[in-house]
């Protein structure tokens, strides 16, 4: 048989097309060696993390996420009307959705529930004061109701309730024994790590674990993303040769700022300045992101500083630069004050896990001298 010139050239397409069906019939993920399954589970997916490392996410069909913090708390999220697969080990969470009885006592991921339309979903808070104004105005309103403090909750309002899950932060560690009454109680209850996160983004990329708690995967991802454009965008930019340090002082009067390596310096650093004091902390092996020093101390570190920001996220609210002076009078004698240039940060600031994105363009801005025509939210200057 004769074979023409352009039957031959068609067998290699033919080739193709034979590998591309043959890899469409073998498209089921291959899980990896350290992906936990039970019962009929099938894995489909990790979830992508690209600054977070204090958690896994796994994904099975039917809508089960498999939540992994690390050294800490693990979650297996059941679907709506889904069952719990057997086998299931049990120190792990069950949480079933829908989830809209929850106990909020970590401040910092309010932020993260307002950003994916899900303050619905929390029925009890441990704070009284909330600097984000739909969380002021949903506790206002009574959408939740304050149960206590983290260390200090109502438990027969919480059992009374029905309480689906409370959600901690770290520092519950300092009361073990609430945690361990909670569970008691039947309550279960999650220690969150966003603070333990050593990039800025990594503490608004656990916006996917509230989506895999909630359902609402697709939102996190996309609220997640816009604030890695907005950092994407600086990446082009020159250093601004700028020396920042942020800090406040404290009821004893010391001096209360960030270890070089924690996740405000690391903003800083994005935003195009050098963190001051350098090199601070980088012995301490603990996981707290700040350090006391005395004034006399910090003014040696920064007195040369172009740059300060006063952190009022913490402290009380200063309104003027008469009121940073009032802390003590050596301050007057550094650059930064000389020139004026001494910014203090909104009440709101670590509220809004969810802007990290937002707070560090606003910091280049003021890194870059633009901020000075224009109205910032979360940094404001003090004159």
């Amino acid at each position: 048989m004769k074979y023409s010139n352009k039957m031959f050239r068609f067998i290699p397409f033919l080739l193709t097309v034979c590998l591309v069906l043959t890899a469409a019939g073998c498209s089921e993920a291959k899980k990896p060696d350290d992906v936990p399954t039970w019962g009929d589970l099938k894995y489909t997916k990790t979830v992508p993390l690209q600054y977070a490392d204090q958690f896994k996410i796994y994904q099975y069909e039917g809508g089960y996420s498999f939540i992994d913090m690390n050294n800490s708390d693990r979650m297996l999220v059941i679907p709506e009307g889904g069952s719990v697969p057997d086998g299931l080990d049990s120190d792990i969470i069950v949480i079933h959705q829908p989830l809209n009885k929850i106990y909020l006592a970590a401040t910092s991921a309010m932020a993260l529930f307002e950003g994916l339309d899900a303050m619905d979903s929390i029925s009890w808070v441990g704070s009284k004061y909330w600097y984000t104004e739909k969380a002021a105005k949903a506790l206002e309103d009574g959408l939740f109701t304050y149960a206590g403090k983290y260390n200090a909750p109502d438990y027969e309002m919480l059992i009374g309730g029905g309480c689906q899950l409370a959600v901690e932060s770290t520092m519950i560690l300092h009361n073990p024994e609430v945690k361990e009454k909670l569970i008691e109680l039947g309550i279960r209850t999650i220690v969150e790590r966003s603070s333990y996160e050593e990039h800025p983004l990594g503490r608004t990329e656990w916006i996917k674990v509230y989506g895999a708690l909630l359902g609402k995967e697709a939102e996190a991802e996309t609220l997640f993303n816009a604030e890695v454009d907005k950092i994407k965008a600086l990446e082009s930019l020159e250093p601004t040769g700028k020396t920042v340090a942020f800090f406040y002082v404290n009821t004893s009067g010391n001096v209360v700022t960030y270890k070089s390596e924690g996740y405000v310096p690391a903003m800083i650093r994005i935003a195009g300045a050098e963190y001051l004091p350098r090199d601070l902390g980088l012995e301490d092996s603990s996981k707290l992101s700040t350090i006391n020093m005395n004034m006399e101390q910090f003014y040696d570190s920064v007195k040369d500083a172009d740059i300060f920001i006063y952190n009022c996220s913490i402290a009380s609210q200063l309104h003027t630069l008469n009121d940073f002076l009032a802390l003590s009078p050596v301050l007057e004698d550094c650059r930064a004050v000389r020139e004026n240039n001494v910014w203090c940060t909104t009440d709101s600031m670590f509220q809004q896990t969810d802007r990290m994105g937002t707070i560090i363009g606003e910091m280049n801005k003021i890194f870059t001298g633009e901020a000075d025509s224009q109205k910032l939210q979360y940094i404001f200057k003090l004159e």
